[in-house]
């Protein structure tokens, strides 16, 4: 029975601790314009610290977790026949502590390593021309449509014996359209996406408590996503941010688990910051407004971002 409560509990935590991983982004201004050439390099501290919900799924009480995720990402601006587009990369790291009581029992458990890296590709549709450096400051956004799509690839740490991992052990995609308009200085931004993945063909397999292999599954998630912000000045600005996600019933060996399906909703607020030519900070905070399955965490970030344009001179 002691061994039923541990499993169960490390599984149920260690899936909602990846959807922190994997998380609904709350991101404004994603599909802003930069010059052709633009390049940035981010380095963002992330902490979640709260509790975790079951909607009755698994019988498990009191369930917290506190997760650091520090992350480096590289963006680029684009030409893409004529529209500004461009590709984010990124590669997060995870450390994480958990805790709760299944059947009565207390258990504590640690976990660090590679989360799964990210690849993003966006494109400005509508009022988003793709401008060099030299004609750029002359632009003034109106209207913009863009469209991205997202890819989480499967290296992260993952070892398909144990439960808790970082890594996903699967693909993941989201496609996105964007919307974004300027008024003075207030902008509006409003996202609609949806996440597929491909099944995880090792998941808890090959121990003592199941040999062989184990398949598990996740049904696509919708997400709507919106922010309101104003600038104060050039690169200094604040946005107020939220968004709606449902779905993601996940199943094992074909058999689902209608209770795990999501229903969930945070909110929060960003601001960004310049503190010299190239460099700005961006913190941000955000919680659960309603979480029916998954982590009801609340969310800090501080980034640090450098930014130059062109490639860079060796000589």
């Amino acid at each position: 029975m002691a061994n039923f409560a541990k499993l169960t509990l490390v599984a149920v935590v260690g899936l909602c601790a990846l959807g922190v991983a994997r998380g609904q982004d709350l991101a404004p201004r994603a599909y802003v314009v930069t010059p052709v050439g633009w390049n940035a390099l981010t380095f963002t501290y992330s902490y979640y610290s709260g509790g975790l919900e079951f909607d009755g799924a698994v019988p498990i009480t009191g369930a917290k977790a506190n997760i650091s995720v520090p992350t480096v990402t590289y963006y680029r601006a684009l030409d893409f026949f004529g529209r500004s587009a461009n590709i984010i990369v990124g590669l997060p790291y995870g450390v994480g502590t958990y805790m709760g009581t299944a059947l009565g029992t207390e258990h504590h458990f640690y976990r660090s390593g590679l989360l799964d890296s990210f690849y993003r590709f966006s494109v400005n549709l509508k009022g988003g021309p793709a401008l060099p450096p030299s004609e750029f400051p002359k632009w003034h956004q109106k209207i913009l449509i863009g469209t991205s799509l997202k890819i989480v690839a499967p290296t992260g740490q993952y070892d398909p014996t144990k439960l808790i991992n970082w890594g996903n052990n699967r693909w993941a995609f989201k496609p996105e359209i964007g919307y974004s308009e300027r008024w003075g200085h207030w902008v509006v931004d409003g996202y609609a996406a949806a996440w597929f993945f491909t099944t995880n063909p090792e998941f808890f397999s090959d121990n003592q408590y199941y040999p062989g292999l184990q398949t598990q599954s996740e049904s696509p998630v919708g997400a709507f996503e919106g922010h309101l912000s104003y600038d104060f000045k050039t690169r200094m600005w604040i946005s107020l941010d939220g968004n709606f996600w449902f779905g993601g019933e996940t199943s094992l060996n074909g058999v689902t688990n209608l209770k795990t399906n999501q229903r969930n909703s945070r909110v929060g607020v960003t601001a960004s910051v310049p503190i010299s030519k190239r460099q700005s900070l961006k913190i941000s905070y955000n919680d659960g407004a309603y979480i029916n399955y998954g982590g009801n965490y609340q969310n800090l970030s501080l980034a640090w971002q450098y930014s130059w344009i062109g490639w860079p001179k060796w000589k």
